[in-house]
């Protein structure tokens, strides 16, 4: 694994654990919604953008997409 690759997961896990934090959710929950509404995918697909913004920029962004994604939080 390159450290790009390993950069992106650390950062794809940390979001997840912000965002499970932030709306009390246990970690499990937190992915698993991430996943469905396609939040993992956003991230992966804009990492080199949200990477540079504050976590609580990023965990407002990821909030919006799973919405437009039909998720409710």
């Amino acid at each position: 694994m390159t450290k790009a690759d390993r950069d992106l997961v650390d950062y794809i896990v940390v979001c997840i654990s912000e965002f499970a934090n932030r709306y009390g959710m246990h970690v499990r929950d937190a992915y698993d919604y991430l996943n469905c509404y396609k939040g993992i995918e956003f991230l992966k697909e804009f990492y080199d953008v949200e990477h540079t913004i504050s976590f609580n920029d990023a965990l407002d962004d990821l909030a919006a997409i799973c919405r437009k994604n039909g998720g409710a939080i």
